[in-house]
């Protein structure tokens, strides 16, 4: 198969879509209604196409119904708009797959407990749809996942509907590549890779994503696409286990790691800066390298700088908590054990309500085990929700800003940077502070007060 002659197809069924979709004509089934699925119906809307969503969530489908956003990042205006226009429904009723040109699969693809791919949310979700697929349609798979998975997994389970692939119903792998909170990119400003099973799946992806994207980048295979979304965060997992590496080793050297990455960047070619931080955190960088290091063990292969990077960024929960404590005994002549620390951000970035896989979990966790009494302060989680591997701090409360002079904190640790945090105010009202995102950067005055982690 050549790129260049991608929409060059015979197929009647996937000449037929394709009119569907350049006319606007096809109606849009997203699966999953999540920080990939939920921006992804928007700007389908926006182009002027029909969605139906599907979840199992049913707060999410009043919510939509309501026309009100439940991710902060995301603006209540364009649903209420879509809703009002009749352009976006929402459902948990599988039989709306009957009613659709278009499936797009927008499922986690998290780590079991032994850190392998967990493929259920991928696999249960085509076993949903596979009922009620009819000829000419097209199944578009988003999730993260390992080179392979929409051939293997996929396309055999959507087959047992009896339709073929390729020639009844046409298979695409286009990896999400969604930021929350970036406020510089959004889904339709961010180029999309499309990887299609034959000529005619590739031509319907493309006009598919086209819709929405300005610019869609297709290549040979799903396989390709999947290895490609795998790359991009392999890419950074790697070098932000190097800047936390350097990071440790100069602190030992007295040397500011920040200060030096400012400097770096400076140089316009041949450089790129990556940031240190507490951990890992977010729905793709702490997960997706372990999805390739699982695949590669069929080929024999070992993926080494993965792995190696994975232990760095997986052990930053405890660099950090080890700052805290020589901090405590250094500057305050006690012990963690007993003393009060205020954690300052739960979500694992910036700006955002995005708790997935946030390290502030961990820290907080062993915080707690080594006997601190651990309060927390997060303007965008007000209450941190049920976790699969965190259950035990379900339904802890935030304090209130208002609150934190009143509590006399030992340390408060900065793990998260969010910017409408007064950092000065905190520090004003915290005998130490601990920081893990250079938020502290411009307090010259409490510098004696402030350990970088």
């Amino acid at each position: 198969m050549t790129l260049e002659n991608s929409r060059e197809v015979n197929n009647p069924l996937a000449q037929e879509l394709l009119k569907k979709i350049e006319s606007k004509n096809a109606v849009i089934g997203i699966m999953g209604l999540g920080y990939v699925g939920l921006p992804l119906a928007i700007a389908f809307c926006k182009s002027g196409m029909n969605v139906i969503g599907f979840d199992i969530d049913d707060s999410k489908i009043a919510s939509i119904e309501a026309g009100k956003s439940y991710i902060k990042t995301i603006p209540s205006e364009p649903i209420n708009s879509a809703v009002k226009a009749g352009l976006l429904t929402a459902t948990s009723s599988a039989d709306f797959v009957e009613r659709v040109d278009a499936i797009i699969m927008c499922v986690p693809t998290p780590l079991n407990k032994y850190r392998e791919p967990d493929l259920s949310y991928v696999e249960k979700t085509a076993e949903i749809i596979t009922p009620y697929l009819r000829k000419g349609q097209v199944v578009s798979l988003e999730s993260t996942t390992y080179p392979g998975t929409t051939d293997e997994i996929v396309r055999q389970i959507v087959e047992k509907s009896g339709l073929k692939t390729g020639e009844d119903i046409f298979l695409i792998y286009s990896p999400e590549r969604e930021d929350p909170g970036n406020l510089h990119f959004s889904t339709s400003t961010t180029p999309k890779v499309v990887g299609g099973e034959n000529d005619s799946a590739l031509a319907v992806g493309i006009a598919l994503y086209s819709k929405v994207v300005r610019q869609v980048v297709p290549v040979s295979s799903p396989a390709t696409a999947e290895a490609v979304k795998l790359t991009e965060n392999i890419f950074r997992a790697v070098n932000i286990a190097l800047v936390n590496e350097l990071k440790v080793l100069f602190e030992k050297m007295g040397i500011d790691i920040w200060e030096v990455v400012d400097a770096a960047k400076t140089k316009p070619f041949g450089y790129m800066p990556f940031y240190p931080g507490p951990g890992l955190g977010g729905h793709c960088i702490p997960i997706d390298p372990f999805y390739l290091t699982w695949k590669a063990r069929e080929f024999g292969i070992t993926t080494r700088f993965i792995e190696l990077a994975g232990q760095i960024n997986n052990a930053m929960p405890d660099y950090v908590i080890s700052r805290l404590k020589d901090g405590i005994d250094a500057r305050l002549k006690r012990s963690l054990n007993g003393s009060k620390i205020l954690l300052v951000g739960i979500a694992y970035k910036k700006d955002v309500d995005d708790i997935r896989e946030s390290p502030s979990f961990p820290i907080y966790e062993r915080l707690e085990a080594a006997g601190a009494n651990v309060d927390y302060y997060d303007p965008f989680v007000p209450e941190i929700p049920m976790t699969r591997e965190h259950a035990g701090l379900a339904g802890i409360k935030s304090v209130t800003w208002e609150d934190i002079p009143s509590k006399t904190y030992d340390a408060a640790l900065i793990c998260t940077d969010h910017s409408t945090i007064d950092y000065a105010y905190l520090a004003d009202n915290s005998a130490l502070i601990v920081d893990t995102r250079n938020a502290t950067k411009d307090l010259t005055q409490q510098r004696d007060k402030i350990i970088k982690a």
